[in-house]
């Protein structure tokens, strides 16, 4: 794999974009996408429309990626409520 970012198209919402991002995360945004059931630019435009617009599309992907194996590969953190519903 290359560690070099490759760019390639994309249609969020019917405008064509391009995104630079390496094989890895080409590789894994397109994983998460078939696991998700949803096609590539679906999934683009949600990550699209949810990014500040500070941060870059190709930095808002990596970030997402990164969070959805974050949150498959840790467990839940544990309850701060005792036995009452309450925080301690």
């Amino acid at each position: 794999m290359s560690a070099r970012p490759v760019k390639r198209s994309l249609t969020l919402r019917g405008h064509r974009t391009s995104v630079s991002l390496e094989d890895a995360f080409w590789h894994a945004f397109r994983e998460i996408a078939a696991a998700e059931d949803k096609p590539l630019n679906v999934l683009a435009a949600e990550i699209d429309e949810k990014r500040g617009i500070e941060a870059g599309l190709a930095s808002a992907i990596r970030v997402y990626i990164l969070q959805y194996y974050k949150d498959r590969l840790l467990p839940a953190p544990a309850s701060v409520t005792g036995g009452d519903g309450q925080a301690s």
